[in-house]
């Protein structure tokens, strides 16, 4: 069916194959109905199951030349129906109806995924003319050489470098960096990155149509087109048997007749050999497994967006994580407190005081550690912020400060001290406190591993997951810390990385098998893509990363994804049982229409029989649920 009918009516006409099915097993099997309501059950199925089929059937055969599995099911049900056997024929259509729709329920991810991609855009930027005025403009009017100015708090439209000022930038949605990155004259700033606290003077590197977000959005689309062969080799079979069984049925029948049986009977017999071949067992066989893993996976806040994804996560034998906001909280914390003068609490709360006047993350960091502690805050006043440098305030005529080296060396205090000697390896962001000249203390704040990520590493290892790597545009002190808690080696540490970077690691890791990535952000999008299984971390990570990936993780905990990946395997080993016994009963089925005039309601017996078997061992991972730890 096409695919803007199937998202708008499918489900309605699935609904009511279903429907009329019903009301004809009813008659049969439960209690006798007035022959019309049973007929017009058969009717009904026969209408809303076989007419959709039927008119993708001819749509193929009429446009492309093509004989399809609808086409199939459809003459499949008929020869069903001509025999005397109308039930087996709704049955069919009901089951091929059933499977068409949650396939067609899984379309349009990749354009939503551009969709959400181009939401990071800002519409306008202010551009600085030559005579020094400035003139709002389209995005898309920037050219090359261009200058244009970042007033705090806007998105950057264009890929750029800084030509006047200094200031820091949120730049999470696009290198993974977990801290604002300081940048002066000169650095280079990627479209969609936030500007914090300063006004920039940026000129124009690469216009929108070839900037940061225009590269990702060419990622994620490319990556996504290169999953198609395998459904090519899936069109590919169904052609093929669907002429098979055609062809098989229409020489038989006239073989029957070669051989001197009369054209009713070779009739009967070509029929059944149809019904027989019919392959509903093997239609519904991974339908019904998946379907149930689905169901199981989501109670235990797994979302598979598709049975593609979850029989890929089966196979994937290669991790790759970012790092922030998947492996870690994302979330700057205070990790320690160094104090030059009286307690730790004594210097929590002067910081605590000073930077209750400003909105830096690192800030509100402070004053959420003094809140947990109890510590009441100091009070200052005359507070002065500079810019990527720190914060000032007056207490009793003296100055007291907190800030990075820069406001150190403005207030002319002296680091040379040994407790802060630990503190130069870069793994963590230093905040210094002083008062006047003199230094009082200083606190390094980080992100922090998530309170499930070892757990759920080491619960992968125990499956035989040996490969664990970690990917993030942090720098490399930042990496080595997260990488050492959760014990990943040194080999599968990446740092320093852009979005392309991660799609050419994935490429080079996906030689070896399958590869999955986990991540949440934006820059995530094009590795989420171009993965065999791409899985979004948490029900709060961007929409790009929901919406590029094929796994959503509805919570933070990390154990879940061992266990999605154990629910895959189990789901892989019992579409496998079901495929073998739907095959062989549907040899055994053909062999007896062929050799030994199999009646056909014996055929349609061992048909449906097989249906319910590989159904009900589908349905046996209802009860295979997702279970963790809670977190």
């Amino acid at each position: 069916m096409d695919h803007d009918f199937s998202d708008r009516f499918g489900p309605a006409l699935t609904g009511l194959t279903l429907a009329g099915l019903a009301l004809a097993l009813a008659d049969r099997f439960v209690v006798p109905l007035p022959a019309d309501l049973a007929v017009l059950g058969l009717w009904l199925a026969y209408m809303a199951g076989g007419l959709p089929a039927a008119a993708t059937a001819f749509r193929a055969l009429w446009k492309e030349r093509v004989l399809d599995i609808d086409l199939l099911m459809v003459v499949a049900a008929l020869a069903a129906a001509a025999v005397g056997a109308a039930i087996e024929g709704a049955v069919l259509l009901a089951l091929f109806s059933l499977s068409s729709t949650l396939e067609h329920r899984a379309m349009g991810k990749a354009r939503r995924a551009v969709e959400a991609l181009m939401a990071l855009r800002p519409d306008s930027a202010i551009r600085r003319l030559e005579s020094g005025l400035t003139e709002e403009v389209p995005v898309s009017a920037l050219v090359r050489e261009d200058v244009f100015i970042l007033r705090p708090g806007a998105r950057v439209p264009v890929d750029g470098r800084i030509i006047e000022g200094e200031g820091s930038l949120d730049e999470s949605s696009i290198t993974g960096e977990s801290v604002p990155v300081h940048k002066a004259a000169g650095a280079f700033v990627h479209e969609a990155t936030v500007n914090l606290n300063a006004i920039l003077a940026v000129q124009v590197e690469r216009p929108v149509s070839e900037s940061t977000v225009a590269r990702m959005i060419a990622l994620v689309t490319e990556a996504q087109a290169m999953k198609a062969p395998s459904e090519r080799f899936s069109d590919w079979f169904g052609q093929r048997y669907t002429v098979g069984v055609l062809l098989g049925s229409v020489l038989f029948f006239l073989l029957f007749v070669r051989i001197g049986i009369d054209i009713e009977t070779a009739l009967y017999r070509a029929a059944t050999l149809l019904v027989a071949a019919s392959p509903c067992a093997v239609v519904i066989s991974v339908p019904a497994a998946i379907l149930s893993a689905l169901s199981a996976a989501a109670r235990g806040g797994v979302l598979f967006k598709g049975g593609a994804a979850l029989e890929t996560l089966a196979e994937v034998k290669t991790f790759a994580f970012d790092k922030t906001g998947t492996l870690t909280t994302g979330k700057a914390e205070v990790k320690r407190i160094i104090s030059l003068c009286g307690t730790e609490d004594d210097v929590l709360s002067l910081f605590a005081g000073i930077e209750a006047h400003s909105e830096h993350p690192i800030a509100e960091a402070i004053r959420r550690a003094a809140v947990a502690r109890r510590l009441v805050p100091a009070v200052f006043g005359e507070v002065t912020a500079y810019p990527s440098e720190g914060i000032t305030g007056q207490d009793k005529g003296q100055v007291i400060w907190a800030g990075n080296p820069r406001m150190v060396a403005r207030m002319g205090a002296d680091l040379a001290h040994p407790s802060l000697n630990l503190l130069q390896d870069g793994s963590e962001t230093v905040v210094y406190l002083g008062r006047d000249a003199r230094l009082l203390g200083a606190i390094t704040v980080a992100d922090q591993p998530r309170a499930t990520s070892a757990a759920g590493l080491a619960a992968l290892r125990a499956v035989g997951i040996d490969r664990l790597l970690m990917m993030t545009g942090d720098r490399r002190p930042v990496a080595e810390r997260i990488g050492a808690a959760l014990g990943l080696r040194t080999e599968d540490i990446h740092s320093d990385l852009l979005p392309a970077d991660k799609v050419r690691l994935v490429d080079e890791l996906g030689r070896d098998g399958k590869v999955a990535f986990v991540g949440d952000g934006v820059n995530d999008a094009a590795a989420l893509a171009r993965a065999d299984v791409g899985i979004a971390m948490g029900a709060a990570g961007s929409e790009v990363a929901l919406q590029a990936a094929e796994v959503a993780l509805l919570s933070d905990n990390m154990e879940r994804l061992a266990e999605a990946h154990r629910l895959a395997r189990r789901t892989a080993t019992i579409i496998r049982q079901n495929l073998v016994f739907a095959l062989a009963a549907m040899l055994v089925l053909v062999v007896g229409g062929l050799f030994f005039e199999l009646p056909l309601p014996l055929a349609v017996l061992g048909h449906e029989g097989g249906t319910v078997l590989v159904v009900l061992n589908g349905l046996r991972l209802l009860f295979d649920p997702i279970r963790v730890n809670k977190g």
